[in-house]
């Protein structure tokens, strides 16, 4: 799962990298609050592990930023603020949950675990997804183009919705891939253009496949 860490303490931030990677997290670090809020909009991320006292902006800017956006990636505040005061303020900002510097990385660990599973949850009841002719049913792990199911395999399912859920963003090829695939598959990037050609041809009998368009020299957008 993707995850993005923002945290300035450089130190710190390579620790929760390494540990995450350890547990076959996918983390991507930024350094700085406006950084980590260009990334987080992107919304390419499973999960937020993220700094409050940050340069430029700080972490309870960034997830009210994220919330209005309508955003809902789960959030975990790291800080040395640990007053009552200060732990309300996040949630209320937005936040998820809230850790005290310092810390054990085996308790951030486990924060991260118990977050995931209860974002799993709700993806699992969540509401059918419509954008044009095309519904995505995530309980039944059904697609419907123009009123016809598709028969989609579990990865060009996976690819179909990665794409709905970032409908009108620009997603590269490297975003997909590790989405998909992970960063460490032992399959090449370019086995997201083949991939992409599978889910454009079930959808060509249903006039849908130019839902995906191509940005060259960057990836692909799906858009009406």
């Amino acid at each position: 799962m993707l995850t993005l860490v923002v945290e300035d303490d450089i130190a710190l931030a390579n620790v929760i990298v390494a540990a995450l990677r350890e547990e076959a997290w996918e983390p991507t670090h930024a350094a700085t609050g406006s950084e980590g809020l260009r990334l987080a909009l992107a919304g390419t991320f499973d999960l937020i592990i993220l700094d409050v006292m940050l340069p430029a902006v700080d972490g309870f800017a960034i997830v009210s930023r994220l919330r209005s956006a309508g955003m809902t990636t789960p959030v975990l505040f790291l800080t040395a603020l640990g007053s009552v005061d200060d732990r309300v303020r996040g949630l209320d900002a937005g936040g998820d949950d809230y850790l005290t510097k310092p810390f054990d990385v085996q308790e951030l660990l486990a924060r991260v675990r118990a977050l995931a599973r209860r974002e799993l949850i709700a993806t699992a009841v969540a509401a059918d997804l419509v954008y044009g002719q095309l519904t995505l049913r995530p309980d039944a792990h059904e697609v419907i183009a123009d009123g016809n199911l598709l028969n989609l395999t579990a990865k060009e399912f996976a690819l179909f919705e990665y794409m709905l859920r970032n409908a009108e963003q620009i997603l590269t090829r490297e975003q997909i891939f590790n989405r998909i695939w992970g960063y460490d598959s032992e399959v090449g990037a370019s086995v997201v253009d083949v991939y992409m050609h599978y889910v454009r041809k079930k959808l060509a009998p249903f006039a849908c496949d130019g839902y995906i368009r191509t940005v060259r020299g960057i990836g692909y957008m799906m858009k009406e």
